[in-house]
């Protein structure tokens, strides 16, 4: 049992009442008892139910309103988080009803989707919403049947005193609990005695998606609202020069032809403020068609951008970033990523004497790996509603942070931030493309200056030309192993444009005497931005695969070459820095060894492993492919996740196939590439996305069993599989592969 206090600082966990009776409303700060503090914490929350929102209704017919806090993109979070709060309540989960929070940066703290971080950072605060309004309802009961409070037990709903044979459901003590003070402290069930936590529960947006109820950003709309789309350069290293919008404001619908620029020049960016065109015109009109016609009207005139500097306040503080000029080509990439790779790096890390151990080795592997940018490519395109009324603000839209994009939205309109009210739709994928959200910041500045409401909508080229991409890679390994095929050094030099993917302190780090890792980077105009697993998506690939490659080198079986390299991290690890649990990660390993048969492996099937760990989450998958006509199939990927406490088996199972699934497009086919600036992929029928009969036929996902507080879900099983599906390639075709992706490109490196 967990014993957490409920009260912290200046302001605390708070109450209301609602003014017509029957019913009671909880407010819950973001408590600083639960994880150290953070950026994510905000110690606030509402005092009057019917000004804001709150976390928790209860009705006096026993209906209970649970308020999720997060955006939801498909994890699930609508459902799993308020599975949190009636645990601890002890709920019959049938009489819950699930409402999506708006933004309110006081109410609901750090509002964030992304970084595998939802359930993690709201394990113990919501778990704590429905311990004490339990408690503040057992007192009730107490009261008005004049026994002791720990006598009062729970079930399902209702309040019970077995010693008078008294009874009440929650909603007749709502009121009275409501009068009550908050508990100074509460207990949080111990996982034994978990009944909601852990049990599968069906998505509570399930029926209204299938059925096509309104609730997306797309969705969303209001009387009198017009359609803006934009028009931005054709090309990274170009910027507006002039618009002649004669013919396009001529068009039927059509309202006006406006420019627009995201950020006074005085502005100071955070980290989530990256836009690659900040100078923009926008097409305003009745109708989508209209609109979409008029933009073909439109004659502007583009002009080169000139190198600088800018200053970002990200999540680790000031960072510089430099702008190059000019018109950048992936074919000019790839040969600046080779010249790099080929050159010392910055140290990162070392330990032991690599430089000796690899001139004294018997045997020396090296390898390089590389793969392009990808665009995200949600389902839903981008989009978002803006009414600017004066120096009121309301906005509608799909994105994941948006407490970070407020600030922005008010400097850029000139208003207050309190003046600023959104409210937060369902988005049709996520994935680290809607933590950028310029676009919230465009809608609202074309509102300012129509002085009327309207919807912002990206077409899919508009999305797929507009940047935030997973930066394009390369990296190199090397290896030494003496006379007995024992590995004893590594060497790792990583980077990119613009970013390095390393991580120096991730398996195999720690195992291994002699190690160096080294980084480089490469400025770019072209904008990035997190993509699924960021980084990792990349290393995970690269690292397992040279790792099975040194396995074949050694003559040793490669699941068992792994855990030989983690049972040293963990007996006797070298440093100190070392960011991973050895034993649960060789504990995925083992189990999806036994899980997937590795031993037994059947006729004409060609089997991949891979395991990684990223998000505070170990996973590891074993992929079995077959050659058809020619062409590699993935038959079955055997999956072993240890994330801790798994609060929603079903969502925890759909997010790793979906992972999966995602990855194995990715790895054979995803790529994004330029000439002369210009991203050579505009839609879908350049850019190659997994088709349905591509997709695994068989996903088996198995998870450890453990009492540890949850960590990542939705990000962890996408690294992996990258490696597993090219070690899977390999014995299939007796081919290595090392540049993604690997049916899209014939290049081969190493």
């Amino acid at each position: 049992m967990t014993i957490l206090k409920t009260k912290y600082g200046r302001r605390s966990f708070l109450k209301s009442t609602i003014a017509t009776g029957g019913g009671m409303v909880l407010g819950f700060s973001w408590l600083a008892s639960c994880q150290s503090k953070t950026e994510e914490e905000v110690l606030a929350m509402p005092k009057e139910w019917f000004e804001i929102n709150s976390y928790l209704k209860i009705g006096d017919n026993g209906l209970v309103t649970i308020i999720s806090p997060n955006p939801e993109f498909g994890q699930n979070v609508r459902t799993s988080m308020p599975m949190l709060i009636a645990e601890e309540l002890d709920l019959d989960w049938k009489n819950v009803v699930v409402e999506q929070a708006p933004y309110h940066k006081e109410n609901f703290g750090f509002q964030f989707t992304g970084g595998s971080r939802g359930i993690m950072s709201r394990w113990e605060p919501l778990r704590m919403v429905g311990a004490s309004a339990r408690q503040m309802l057992r007192e009730a009961a107490a009261q008005t049947w004049k026994v002791p409070m720990e006598e009062i037990t729970t079930d399902a709903g209702m309040l019970i005193h077995k010693a008078s044979n008294k009874s009440a459901g929650y909603g007749e003590m709502a009121s009275i609990a409501a009068t009550l003070p908050v508990p100074e402290e509460v207990n949080l069930k111990s996982v034994k005695d978990f009944k909601i936590i852990g049990t599968s529960r069906k998505n509570v947006d399930g029926k209204d998606i299938v059925t096509g109820k309104p609730m997306f950003g797309l969705d969303f709309k209001k009387e009198g609202m017009l359609i803006a789309m934009i028009e931005h350069p054709p090309a990274f290293g170009l910027t507006l020069k002039s618009v002649d919008a004669t013919e396009a404001k001529a068009m039927p619908g059509i309202k006006d032809v406006v420019t627009i620029k995201s950020y006074k020049d005085d502005f100071n960016k955070g980290g989530f403020d990256t836009n690659a065109f900040a100078e923009i015109v926008a097409v305003v009109g009745n109708s989508t068609w209209e609109v979409m016609q008029a933009k073909k009207k439109l004659k502007v005139e583009w002009k080169p951008i000139t190198a600088y500097s800018e200053t970002i306040n990200g999540f680790r503080g000031k960072e510089t970033k430099n702008i190059p000029a000019g018109l950048e080509s992936s074919t000019s990439h790839q040969s600046q990523m080779e010249a790099l790779a080929a050159k010392p790096g910055k140290v990162v890390r070392e330990d032991g004497n690599p430089k000796d151990a690899f001139k004294n080795a018997a045997k020396i592997i090296e390898r390089s790996y590389s793969a392009p940018f990808l665009a995200h490519n949600c389902m839903e395109p981008v989009n978002a509603f803006a009414h600017v009324d004066g120096d009121k603000v309301k906005l509608a839209a799909a994105l994941q942070i948006p407490s970070l994009i407020i600030p922005t939205i008010a400097s850029s309109l000139g208003v207050p931030v309190d003046n600023i009210e959104m409210e937060i739709t369902r988005m049709g994928g996520g994935f680290g493309r809607k933590a950028y959200a310029h676009y919230v910041v465009e809608a609202a500045l074309i509102s300012q200056q129509l002085n009327a409401p309207i919807k912002l909508m990206y077409t899919r080229e508009d999305d797929m030309t507009n940047g935030i991409y997973r930066p394009t890679y390369h990296a190199t390994y090397r290896a030494a192993l003496d006379e007995n095929n024992n590995l004893i050094a590594l060497h790792v030099k990583a980077g990119g444009v613009p970013e390095s993917p390393l991580f120096a302190n991730r398996f195999p780090a720690g195992a291994i005497d002699n190690y160096l890792a080294e980084e480089w980077s490469i400025d770019s105009n072209i904008t990035i931005g997190a993509f699924r697993a960021p980084r990792s998506n990349f290393m995970a690939g690269a690292e397992q695969s040279f790792l099975d490659e040194v396995a074949e080198a050694a003559g040793k079986d490669p699941i068992q070459f792994r855990l030989d390299l983690l049972k040293r991290a963990k007996e006797n690890p070298v440093g100190e820095k070392n960011d991973y649990d050895a034993e649960r990660y060789a504990g995925v390993l083992e189990l999806v060894r036994e899980k997937a048969n590795w031993a037994q492996n059947q006729s004409g099937t060609h089997r991949g492993v891979s395991a990684y760990f990223c998000h505070n989450t170990y996973a590891a998958h074993v992929l079995d492919m077959k050659m058809e006509d020619g062409e590699p199939v993935v038959q079955k990927v055997c999956c072993a996740i240890d994330c801790g406490i798994v609060v929603n088996p079903d969502a925890a199972q759909n997010m790793a196939e979906g992972a999966i699934t995602d990855g194995v497009g990715n790895a054979l086919y995803g790529e994004l590439s330029f000439k002369d600036g210009t991203p050579v992929q505009k839609n879908f029928d350049k850019y190659r996305m997994i088709r349905m009969g591509e997709a695994p036929k068989e996903i088996n996902v198995h998870f450890v069993q453990n009492e540890i507080k949850p960590t990542g879900m939705g990000e962890p099983p996408f690294p992996p599989i990258f490696g597993a599906i090219a070690n899977a390639m390999y014995k299939a075709t007796g081919q290595r592969h090392y540049h993604q992706p690997f049916l899209g490109s014939k290049k081969l490196i190493g």
